[in-house]
């Protein structure tokens, strides 16, 4: 029985050393950033609501307007976008520019 498990044990090794070390270092930034943010809403917690409301609304709006400005929005919300995004500024791309720009006088 020993034996087995031993066998058991360094064929999942063996398989973990296979395992490309980016996907290690992803990991870890996951579980860090994991743990970060139950440091921070524990914090949150114990801050004014208001405080909260302002920061997340501050966050939200950043967020969407980038999805605004440079289309890179999930594909679920797309639609909504879609129906923004005339009422806002967009990236123009430089040959779209260059296309519209009118020619200097000589």
């Amino acid at each position: 029985m020993l034996a087995a498990m031993l066998l058991f044990a360094l064929t999942t090794l063996e398989k973990l050393e296979a395992v490309p070390m980016q996907f290690w270092i992803n990991a870890a930034i996951v579980l860090i950033a994991g743990g970060l943010a139950i440091l921070f809403v524990r914090y949150a917690s114990r801050m004014n609501k208001l405080v909260i409301a302002l920061v997340v609304f501050l966050f939200l709006t950043v967020v969407c307007f980038q999805w605004v400005y440079e289309r890179n929005e999930p594909k679920i919300l797309t639609r909504y976008v879609d129906k923004i995004a005339p009422y806002f500024p967009a990236r123009v791309e430089y040959k779209d520019y260059e296309a519209t720009r009118p020619l200097p006088k000589s």
